[in-house]
């Protein structure tokens, strides 16, 4: 770079020969004593070394001299003052290049060399040159740094040491050697030369805002150094980090040109604070919603805090996305899980989801797993009020009233949002979670709507893959995305770790697989939209266990399952988050569409089955419900693919409506199982009362409740083997399983019949 080229700045001071008037004997500044017509100073024209020279007698201790012109200081731009002296008699003296700095008004500059190194004259007539090179920027070869706050400067020189001697000095020269500091002569401009020290302790800030400032396009250069910056800094040009930063806590660094996690890696040197420092910076600059980990691998030493990580913000809204990159862990102390126990109080009637006098609240950290007589899977605790001994909670308990002791599991997180209130619109695209069974995936916020997790990787889980402790999940979607258990070794029976929960409605899981989970999901929200996923797990023990891979919580649940490779585990369709499980007047199990799925299961129990219905409380029933278009088959075989599971109570099958279980395939299945049911009835000999027994072909084990048709299949015949014409009329609900039909004949009659039996009434 030459300032004298590309912007026609002139550094050079004119020529003796120019006139003495224009050199001052002190300090250069107007007023100052110049060495026109001066007793000790003369122009020689025709020096044989110099040509033209000034011939000065040394008369005082520092004898000075200064170009009266303001020769401009600027940031970035370096010049190199040279002057050639020779002794001619008297005193040898020592010589200097010498200085006055200036401010932008004028006054001088405190603290900053203004003199160059020192030569010493040793024999007359011997031709000396002294130089030194002034700058802003603490550099390597810069005699004199002035800083950004310098302006101009009175160029010249001293003669120091013995007086009385006479020397002659030629024209002194100032020139812009800019180029020896400067690596990329254009482009780059470096924080240095904008008065940044890079020690670690002074603060650096004033200095990389104004090289920013400066830059114009240009990439900001930060050599090597540990630079400080002590209040939030905003770089609006490209920057490159040789050097690192450290900043407080609170301070945020925002990168605009080149905002991604290679650049912070580069900038904090650690991965791990590189991307809280991005995650800061994200959630505070509207000029960016991504956030490009750029395939780099983040390894943590504890869980991140993601709330802490920002600092000023516990809510926000705007769409913002984490995508390309891996996060892994250090196994550290910091992963272990926290355990609690406590005793505490529940009151279904009065606080559904509150738990009331928890002895030492203080100590059950919020984002705690709750585990206790009553208390269905997947309920943590939301929020704590340590002053009123009072726990918030994910769920209501289905039979945990009174006073008991539970237990709080605090797995810890990679990537932990339980500090914010909301977080909204968050997408995680293309992310591996590698969690080695050390730590667990993401703890969701409190409160969030359509947060987004796409082609991701949730690898090896030690407890959860992704947790909702409140309702952060509010229409979450999950694509494409792989869950990877670290309990694949294991049999079912011994797993426990579970892919992910949800709490709020609206879901969306699309496309994903997981594998050898104890249940891929837990949902207890409704309006959930799954298909085109493949959940598999299976194990290698004979006749083995099964657990759910779809566990579905909400009665009205309003959601379809649709497309699905639903392998080795089963639907499992309760109520375990119902405060009051028995029905009243609430909607009952009801709005579940099963469509297009595949079912495959090997080496289980006969008595397995895919689609298990659990009321929890009496008075339940099934009203609108559709399993059509699926494929059900076992590798050996099963008595049924669906069942209701009575372990706290059984169906009201008399109230069972809206029922389409038909247009399934069945293979190795013993009771293929279809509503409306069409069957054939052959009465042998003539009977007044035909009985049919459609079950056990009715799902769930249902009533015979309704008889869409009857017809006749040939001729009907009384007992002295003449053709009847005749129609039936039916009873249902009959036998001691009420799983029977009655037809009623005029007459006696046999003969071969076609019926549909429905498991739910007509309207």
């Amino acid at each position: 770079m030459n300032k004298a080229i590309t912007q026609g700045i002139v550094f050079m001071p004119p020529p003796f020969a120019a006139g003495l008037d224009q050199w001052s004997s002190g300090d250069g500044r107007p007023g100052s004593d110049t060495y026109e017509s001066a007793p000790n100073a003369a122009f020689v024209p025709a020096d044989q070394d110099f040509g033209g020279a000034l011939e000065v007698q040394k008369v005082e201790a520092v004898q000075r001299l200064r170009y009266m012109g303001e020769t401009p200081v600027l940031p970035g731009c370096y010049l190199r003052i040279r002057a050639r002296v020779k002794a001619i008699a008297g005193n040898l003296p020592d010589v200097r290049i010498a200085a006055f700095a200036g401010d932008a008004g004028g006054a001088p500059l405190s603290g900053v060399t203004v003199t160059g190194p020192q030569v010493t004259l040793t024999t007359y007539g011997e031709v000396v040159e002294v130089s030194a090179i002034v700058g802003t920027g603490q550099r390597t070869g810069v005699d004199m740094v002035w800083g950004p706050q310098a302006m101009f400067g009175h160029f010249g020189l001293d003669l120091t040491g013995p007086s009385g001697g006479v020397v002659r000095i030629d024209d002194i020269g100032i020139e812009d050697v800019s180029r020896f500091f400067l690596r990329d002569v254009i482009a780059t401009v470096d924080v240095r030369d904008y008065g940044a020290i890079g020690d670690g302790v002074s603060d650096d800030h004033a200095a990389f805002e104004a090289a920013d400032t400066a830059a114009g396009g240009r990439e900001i250069i930060v050599p090597a150094g540990t630079y400080f910056l002590g209040s939030s800094t905003t770089i609006q040009s490209r920057i490159r980090f040789e050097g690192t930063v450290v900043m407080p806590d609170a301070a945020i660094l925002a990168l605009t040109k080149n905002f991604d996690l290679p650049a912070y890696i580069d900038a904090f040197g650690d991965s791990e604070l590189a991307f809280r420092k991005a995650y800061q910076a994200l959630l505070n600059n509207a000029g960016h919603v991504t956030l490009d980990l750029a395939g780099r691998k983040i390894a943590l030493r504890a869980p991140v805090d993601m709330q802490a990580a920002v600092g000023n913000r516990t809510t926000y809204n705007q769409r913002h996305v984490i995508r390309n990159g891996q996060f892994s862990v250090f196994p550290t102390p910091a992963f272990d899980t926290e355990v609690v126990t406590s005793q505490a109080t529940y009151s279904p009637g009065t606080a559904v989801r509150e738990l009331t006098g928890v002895v030492d609240v203080a100590n059950v950290p919020v984002g705690a797993l709750v585990e206790g007589d009553g208390v269905g899977r997947e309920v943590y605790v939301t929020s704590r009020n340590v002053a009123a001994g009072r726990l918030t909670i994910s769920q209501p308990l289905f039979d945990a009233a009174g006073t008991q002791m539970f237990t709080f599991r605090r797995f810890k997180y990679m990537l932990d949002f339980s500090g914010f209130q909301d977080v909204s619109r968050m997408a995680f695209s293309e992310v591996d979670f590698q969690c080695t069974g050390d730590c667990s995936g993401v703890l969701l916020p409190p409160q969030g709507s359509a947060n987004h997790f796409r082609d991701c990787f949730f690898t090896r889980p030690k407890d959860r893959g992704i947790t909702s402790h409140g309702e952060g999940d509010q229409g979450m979607m999950i694509d494409r995305c792989q869950f990877l258990s670290d309990e694949a070794p294991l049999v079912v029976s011994e797993r426990r770790t579970i892919g992910f929960n949800a709490n709020a409605n609206d879901l969306k899981v699309r496309d994903c697989r997981a594998t050898f989970f104890r249940h891929f999901a837990v949902i207890a929200g409704s309006s959930s939209l799954i298909s085109g996923n493949h959940v598999f797990q299976g194990d290698s023990a004979p006749g083995g266990v099964r657990s759910a891979g779809w566990v579905l919580t909400r009665t009205n649940n309003r959601g379809t399952i649709s497309g699905n490779y639903i392998d080795n585990c089963f639907i499992d369709w309760g109520n375990e988050h119902d405060h009051a499980p028995d029905f009243a007047s609430e909607f009952s199990f009801s709005a579940l569409s099963i469509t297009g799925n595949v079912f495959l299961a090997s080496d289980v129990a006969p008595w397995f089955t895919y689609i298990v219905v659990r009321p929890h409380g009496p008075g339940h029933f099934l009203d609108g419900m559709i399993v059509t278009g699926n494929t059900f088959r076992a590798i050996g075989s099963i008595t049924r693919v669906e069942s209701v599971d009575t372990s706290f109570a059984d169906l009201d099958y008399d109230r069972v409506g809206n029922i389409t279980f038909a247009g399934n395939s069945f293979h190795n299945v013993d009771v293929p199982a279809r509503s409306p049911l069409a069957m054939v009835h052959i009465e042998a000999s003539a009977a007044a009362t035909w009985v049919v027994t459609p079950a056990p072909r009715l799902p769930f084990g249902a009533w015979a409740q309704t008889v869409e048709s009857v017809l006749a299949e040939g001729v009907l015949r009384d007992g002295g083997g003449n053709a009847v014409h005749a129609s039936p009329w039916f009873e249902a609900r009959q036998g001691p399983e009420r799983d029977r039909i009655h037809l009623h004949w005029p007459q006696p009659v046999s003969g071969k019949v076609i019926l549909r039996v429905r498991i739910d009434d007509a309207v």
